[in-house]
């Protein structure tokens, strides 16, 4: 007889099946209960203290944002951009401000002020910065420069007491200026009118000019400072004034000089009703660019108004008549540079 009934190994393998099937059923269902893959999205958190780290809350170091966590919302909404030309223009304006402050200052602070606004002139500013710059320091050159102030903290002007045997032009050979601009500051008449002990204004030069042929536009400076702008003509179609760098020309400079018209060969006096050259004549001779061994151009004044800011020379550079005389004062024959720039 058998051990046991018929059917009843059966059934003990048959219940065992039933409780593995049972037992995969609740690993399932403690399975969902925590992760959720069918319904939504969104993980269930085990410790609800427990913050969520977005991936915007690290910093690029990867450390997390301390003090504030964001929410959703915040991670959804978009950060302003910042302009960083805005920003940057922004900034110079302030430079600017402050510089005008120091002119505003009671007692001014002329130098100061002088040197600020020099110092954003060469920064990367707008047109119109750079317009609000120059009549600035042009205004402020008044005093400054073309006056009988002296301020202790320039280096650019300083005290000479005239000595035995001075003559004014070594004295202004000595400090890299023509002796013109000595006697301007100093309200001289006579060059020859020196007295011993007479304290003097002087200038340490040299000057320089820079000239922008698509502006019609020359500005002049001391050594780097800036100084004043003139509006300018210059070469028309065919006689383009040439880019580079130029040099006043040793014993080049003169006052209303015998000219002659290349073009009809006339002869033009400055006695002539049509002369055409103004009040004062500077020549140049080219050192690098496009001047480069270039000759017979100048700076020089106009008897006709209209030509200034128009392209109708042969190529030299045109001034009013009272601005060339102030340019031809303060030009040193082999010292002085002309930049030609577009």
């Amino acid at each position: 007889m058998a051990r046991y009934p018929a059917g009843a190994g059966n059934n003990k393998s048959s219940q065992r099946w039933i409780y593995i099937f049972l037992g995969v059923l609740v690993v399932i269902a403690i399975t969902a209960f925590f992760y959720n893959p069918f319904g939504s999205d969104k993980p269930k958190i085990l410790d609800e203290q427990e913050p969520v780290i977005l991936q915007d809350q690290l910093l690029p170091d990867g450390t997390e944002l301390a003090d504030s966590m964001l929410t959703e919302t915040d991670a959804n909404e978009a950060v302003p951009a910042i302009d960083p030309i805005a920003e940057a223009s922004a900034k110079i304006d302030e430079l600017i401000q402050k510089a005008v402050d120091c002119i505003q200052a009671q007692p001014p602070k002329v130098i100061e002020a002088r040197d600020r606004l020099n110092e954003v002139l060469h920064m990367d500013i707008t047109q119109q910065q750079g317009q609000l710059i120059r009549d600035e320091l042009s205004k402020i050159a008044d005093i400054w420069l073309f006056s009988k102030k002296i301020f202790p903290s320039d280096t650019l002007c300083g005290v000479y007491k005239v000595q035995s045997g001075d003559v004014l032009q070594n004295i202004a050979s000595k400090y890299k200026v023509p002796y013109e601009i000595i006697m301007t500051v100093n309200g001289i008449t006579n060059p020859r009118a020196l007295r011993i002990g007479q304290s003097l204004k002087v200038i340490n030069g040299p000057f320089h000019t820079k000239v922008y042929r698509s502006l019609f536009r020359m500005d002049i400076y001391l050594q780097n400072t800036f100084v004043k702008s003139f509006p300018i003509g210059l070469g028309k179609s065919g006689y383009e004034t040439p880019t580079g760098m130029w040099v006043a020309k040793p014993n080049g400079k003169l006052v209303e000089p015998t000219w002659t018209d290349p073009d009809t060969g006339r002869r033009y006096e400055a006695e002539d009703p049509d002369y055409p050259l103004g009040s004062r004549w500077v020549s140049l001779e080219g050192v690098s660019g496009e001047a480069l061994g270039r000759t017979g151009f100048a700076i020089h004044g106009t008897k006709v108004p209209d030509e200034i800011g128009q392209a109708t020379s042969r190529g030299c550079i045109r001034l009013h008549n009272g601005n060339a005389i102030l340019v031809y004062n303060m030009m040193v024959p082999g010292l002085s540079q002309v930049e030609v720039i577009e």
